[in-house]
């Protein structure tokens, strides 16, 4: 079993990003969901998406075997959904719907609303190759 993480999950995790992120970038509603969601939403849905990664890389990716491993197991999630973000703001960036320094809050906010898919694309790529 492998206790590490390497740059071919690191690929697998961009490559399952950005095949959700893009779709999803080019969708209006999701940059509308990213400016008119409340806080306590958005705060949700990063939640959600958290807790599906987690759940999917306990079950799929580690296969229920954390005991020794918890440490890379709550790293990789952190990566992913970190990786995932990125990826997502990329996208976003390149459409020019990425207001950093006009709206900071917009940008944030659409990232966190584009990432619930992306991260899951993330994880189910990384999954291909178990631990």
């Amino acid at each position: 079993m492998k206790y590490s993480f390497n740059t071919e999950d690191a690929g697998q995790i961009f490559v399952g990003a950005f095949a959700l992120a893009v779709p999803v970038s080019f969708s209006e509603e999701a940059w509308k969901l990213g400016e008119t969601l409340p806080t306590q939403n958005l705060l949700l849905l990063l939640t959600l998406s958290v807790v599906f990664l987690t759940l999917y890389t306990y079950q799929s990716v580690f296969q229920k075997e954390i005991k020794s491993r918890k440490f890379i197991f709550i790293l990789r999630i952190v990566i992913a959904y970190l990786m995932t973000a990125f990826v997502v703001a990329l996208v976003l960036f390149c459409l020019n719907k990425l207001p950093f320094v006009d709206d900071p809050l917009t940008a944030i906010k659409r990232i966190i609303v584009i990432s619930m898919p992306a991260s899951m694309g993330a994880i189910v790529v990384d999954s291909f190759d178990k631990e």
